[in-house]
């Protein structure tokens, strides 16, 4: 089931409301003894539902979390969708929009927040195993970009991560210096992939893209780094991937 109730953000948006969403897996309320591994992810209103989800489909994820009786918990909030709010607040660093507009990264303020008082709030509401072992975080888009920001710069709360199409151009050919400088914990483990038809978005992504499975490599992290046949960036194409970064990340149902 997912569970819906609003939040604020104060350091970003004031008081400012927007939805947040937590999955709960079959079973959680047949035994109250059990406790559960939690995966946060952004853009929560397209996670779910097609009535949530900004362009009407959604990734149907809880569909296939019930099918396969996965024994994990998702906590996701809804992204700014006001004005350039949601590239501010998913990206950790300044950038140039191809049309010359600057964009204000205000990542580290969101991911403060995230781990600040969001999941302080969702341990203490559900049954979670809060340790880093069995807690990870994910997202697509920019969602992916903030993904790997959370794993280089969070590595202490996060051990697992899932950056689906992750948004690297931002930094040019570049390699983003919180890659750079990220200090991954031991037994870090990335998913991390790019649809075959996305590269042409963006000149550079092909390159970031190699050049950040490289570093991630070089840091001793157990990466998966995968090009998905006729992959695109849309919500359809990230939900064919469900079966494949929740079985690297060690989360398997039936």
């Amino acid at each position: 089931m997912v569970k819906k109730w609003d939040v604020t953000i104060p350091t970003l948006t004031g008081a400012k409301k927007r939805k947040a969403f937590v999955y709960l897996p079959n079973g959680y309320f047949a035994n109250l003894n059990k406790h559960y591994p939690v995966m946060y992810m952004f853009d929560g209103h397209n996670l779910f539902s097609d009535d949530d989800a900004t362009y009407g489909k959604s990734w149907g994820l809880a569909d296939y979390l019930d099918y396969t009786d996965t024994e994990i918990i998702i906590a996701a909030v809804e992204c700014n969708t006001h004005g350039n709010g949601r590239l501010q607040e998913y990206s950790p660093v300044t950038f140039t929009m191809p049309s010359g507009e600057k964009i204000v990264g205000k990542g580290k303020k969101y991911m403060d927040w995230l781990v600040g008082w969001f999941k302080p709030f969702i341990d203490k509401t559900f049954r979670t195993l809060p340790n880093r072992a069995n807690t990870a975080i994910g997202g697509s888009s920019m969602g992916g970009l903030m993904t790997l920001y959370a794993m280089a710069q969070y590595n202490k709360y996060f051990s697992k991560g899932a950056a689906l199409s992750p948004s690297l151009w931002v930094n040019g050919e570049s390699l983003l210096p919180f890659l750079k400088n990220g200090r991954f914990g031991k037994n870090s483990v990335i998913y991390m992939d790019y649809g075959s038809k996305e590269f042409s978005n963006h000149d550079a992504q092909k390159a970031a893209f190699c050049q950040t499975a490289t570093t991630l490599i070089e840091k001793n992290v157990h990466l998966t780094a995968r090009v998905v046949p006729n992959g695109t960036h849309s919500e359809a194409s990230w939900e064919n991937q469900i079966p494949v970064f929740m079985k690297i990340l060690g989360f398997n149902g039936r």
